[in-house]
């Protein structure tokens, strides 16, 4: 066992019971994994589903958990009915985490578990509003707690042969639209439509971003896709016109976590 490893494993086995909040990303991935090495079945993983879940992450997280063996529960969140959440604000991932925590402390609490989220070092530096909910209704961070980064994750997560070690990242449908435009079911599932079109061209790292009320798609595609991405640019286009876009461009810029928080310091996100 690494000396990363066993820092986390270490972490764990302070705690009695667990809810992991599990998205099926390499974080939440390893957090489940690991808990469950360290506790066994009083580690439970957790999955939200709401419309900002992609059906395919749903499926991935399925599948994780099956092949890991861990107990695996999934739960209705309704942020979707928030309209603090809808309006998009710069503050709109605070909602999303209130409604999962909402959701997760009856289950927490008839366990007798604390709730731990997937949280690393790199994390604490970025524009993460859903911290501060976490935080407020006693969620803990143990990879942050054992100091692990994100290349830390994925290092653990190739020592123990998990398949998430080098999955891309896949941050919820809404981080998506543009600030101040308002989340709706109908726009997530034609931002969704687009996405899962560029992964069957071919595409493995990317976002498609809405902006002017979903008028135009902006896709984000990593540097290494760009040059095919311009040469595909045609097919690119007509299937975000397909998923109910009417204009699509591709960035320069290439693909940046939390592309949309640039807009924060730009323009009013509130109406």
């Amino acid at each position: 066992m690494s000396e990363l490893l066993a820092r986390l494993m270490a972490r764990l086995s302070q705690e009695d019971k667990l809810l992991i909040a599990f998205s099926g990303g390499a974080d939440s991935a390893l957090l489940a994994s690991a808990a469950h090495r360290a506790l066994g079945d009083r580690a439970v993983a957790v999955t939200a589903v709401s419309a900002s879940l992609p059906a395919s992450e749903r499926v991935a997280a399925r599948t994780f958990a099956r092949e890991q063996n861990i107990p695996h529960v999934e739960v209705c969140t309704d942020e979707l009915d928030n309209p603090d959440y809808v309006a998009n604000t710069g503050n709109r991932c605070f909602h999303c985490k209130t409604a999962l925590f909402d959701a997760l402390i009856p289950l927490a609490t008839m366990m007798g578990a604390r709730m731990a989220l997937g949280t690393n070092l790199d994390d604490l530096g970025d524009h993460r509003p859903g911290q501060s909910a976490a935080v407020a209704r006693g969620a803990i961070f143990p990879m942050v707690d054992a100091e692990l980064t994100k290349f830390d994750v994925r290092s653990i997560s190739r020592e123990l042969g998990l398949a998430t070690a080098d999955k891309p990242a896949a941050a919820c449908l809404s981080s998506r639209i543009a600030y101040g435009d308002n989340v709706t079911p109908e726009l997530l599932a034609r931002i969704e439509r687009a996405e899962e079109s560029l992964r069957q061209f071919g595409f493995r790292e990317f976002r498609v971003r809405a902006h002017a009320d979903g008028t135009l798609a902006r896709v984000e595609i990593v540097d290494t896709e760009l040059t095919s991405a311009f040469e595909r640019r045609g097919d690119i286009l007509t299937a975000l016109r397909s998923a109910g876009f009417v204009f699509g461009s591709l960035d320069l810029g290439g693909l940046r976590s939390g592309g949309m928080n640039a807009l924060l310091s730009l323009t009013p996100v509130s109406r």
